[in-house]
């Protein structure tokens, strides 16, 4: 979390996941630190959550070469508080090296401010867990 990420995320930007954590086998791979590239086609699991201080939402996206799409599908929210926001969508792409982000939807009004102590003294960490189911 900040600082190693952004202290904020605006509205139509993309949430960073800039530390790696452990891997098995390959075809899923960062291309930025928040982008991810899913290099067969196939379907996949994602799972991701953010610590972040006010109300908001967050949704997938997923560019099969003509840009960032964002997944309908997969919005997650909430109305109050400052937890987690979390999200577990299948994504299936069409085309190789497809790319998928967690962004804060371009609709919203607000920039999402990244809690980097939530709930105590210790850092927290955003995650996603991006698993090819087939």
């Amino acid at each position: 979390m900040p600082p190693d990420n952004a202290a904020t995320v605006a509205a139509g930007a993309d949430v960073q996941f800039p530390q790696n954590g452990p891997t098995s086998g390959g075809g899923i791979f960062r291309t930025s630190a928040s982008t991810f590239n899913l290099s067969a086609i196939g379907t996949y699991q994602v799972l991701f959550q953010v610590s972040v201080t006010e109300a908001g939402q967050l949704v997938l996206t997923l560019d099969s070469g003509g840009g960032a799409i964002q997944l309908a599908y997969t919005v997650v929210g909430r109305a109050t508080g400052t937890s987690q926001i979390v999200g577990i969508a299948l994504v299936t792409t069409t085309v190789i090296n497809s790319i998928l982000t967690v962004r804060n939807p371009a609709t919203e009004s607000t920039a999402l401010t990244i809690t980097p102590l939530a709930g105590g003294t210790e850092p927290v960490s955003a995650h996603l867990v991006i698993t090819r189911l087939r």
